[in-house]
């Protein structure tokens, strides 16, 4: 192999894939990356034998060949390099790769490209398309209440429920709950549940542009491929059932908050500085046009501040963590927000004002 290109381009492929190679690998060839020149591209992947990332990028193909090398020596090496400068890769010899940028020059141990496992060709049982935009939107709503490292596995992820007119993303770590609706000719006949690992949502947000292009989601075989222009990623999926989340959204409330979001999230935020580091309780006292948030920590500091809002129904005081109504309040979009109680004891449910509830967060409520 010996492929010549700008450092730049080169850079942002291997930056595109590199997120996926763990630094502490169980096997030896996982820290590498795979490279294989052909025609006049450089195919860069890498895994982690529950996700892979293949993306191809144009290049002077001087002599086709594949080869993985050490993928986070290569990323830095081309960090190092300035901008804009040409870089070539050439298999110099057994076991060794020639990195060279003008007056630089870099070898670097390989292993066999024959022993770089590769996930198996998806055989996909359902295709849907949709935008970077809207699978985007999606992910942001509600992947910061995935679990992490929970003992129930299922919970470490996101569970995508695609249906024939819609498509929805829910992710819950069991004290709270986000849910988000597209409405999507999906073409599915009938209903389907399957769930990303935490990695692969986590790689989909950071990759994902926000415009218009495409997205195509292929499922079948325990896998999902997701093709995005150049890049294509294969992730397993979480083998488990997620729990039955249209039974946790409340649907019969009797009193309704109406609040300025900005406001009540900037309140919280400062009520938060003394609340309780482990347990993270907030104090709601809820009255005619006013809501009351208090917080204290075992120093006996404490913090209280008032929010106008629009209550319809009794009075009440309730506590909750303030970082779940932070985060739920900061994926959302709209100037206001809607919080809807029953009781003390019951959970809470907040949306976007003006919206036709397309995202929806229930928080369980906590005793203080």
């Amino acid at each position: 192999m010996h492929i010549r290109h700008v450092r730049n381009e080169l850079l942002g492929a291997l930056q595109t894939v590199v997120g996926v190679v763990e630094r502490r690998q169980t096997l030896p060839i996982l820290s590498n990356v795979f490279l294989e020149a052909r025609d006049a591209e450089l195919v860069v992947r890498a895994t982690d034998l529950e996700i892979e990332m293949e993306v191809s990028t144009p290049v002077q193909n001087l002599k086709p060949g594949k080869v993985t090398a050490p993928a986070r020596k290569l990323y830095d090496i081309l960090r190092g390099l300035s901008e804009g400068a040409e870089v070539s890769f050439e298999i110099a010899e057994e076991g060794r790769m020639l990195v060279r940028s003008g007056k630089s020059r870099f070898t670097l141990a390989t292993l066999g490209a024959e022993e770089f496992p590769s996930l198996a060709g998806i055989q996909a049982d359902t295709q849907v398309t949709l935008t970077h935009k809207a699978l985007r939107s999606l992910i942001e709503r509600v992947s910061f209440a995935m679990a992490q490292q929970d003992v129930r596995y299922y919970l470490n992820g996101m569970l995508l429920h695609i249906g024939p007119q819609w498509v929805r993303a829910v992710a819950t770590d069991g004290h709270r709950l986000a849910m988000s609706e597209l409405a999507l000719e999906t073409g599915v006949k009938e209903d389907l549940q399957i769930i990303l690992p935490r990695k692969a949502v986590l790689e989909l947000a950071r990759l994902l542009d926000g415009g218009d292009a495409e997205v195509t989601l292929s499922i079948g075989g325990g896998q999902i491929q997701v093709q995005l222009l150049n890049l294509r990623i294969t992730s397993k999926l979480i083998d488990g059932r997620f729990p039955d989340y249209e039974r946790v959204i409340p649907d019969s409330q009797d009193r309704r908050v109406l609040g300025q979001r900005e406001k009540v999230r900037a309140a919280l935020s400062r009520a938060a500085i003394l609340s309780n580091e482990k347990f993270r309780g907030v104090r709601l006292q809820l009255e005619p046009d006013l809501l009351r948030i208090q917080t204290q920590n075992p120093e006996r500091e404490e913090a209280e501040e008032e929010v106008e809002v629009e209550l319809d129904g009794e009075p009440m005081e309730i506590g909750f963590n303030v970082t779940y109504l932070l985060d739920a309040l900061d994926a959302m979009k709209t100037e206001n927000f809607v919080l809807e109680l029953r009781g003390p004891d019951a959970s809470g449910l907040l949306f976007e004002a003006g919206e036709s509830t397309h995202s929806k967060y229930v928080v369980m409520p906590m005793r203080l």
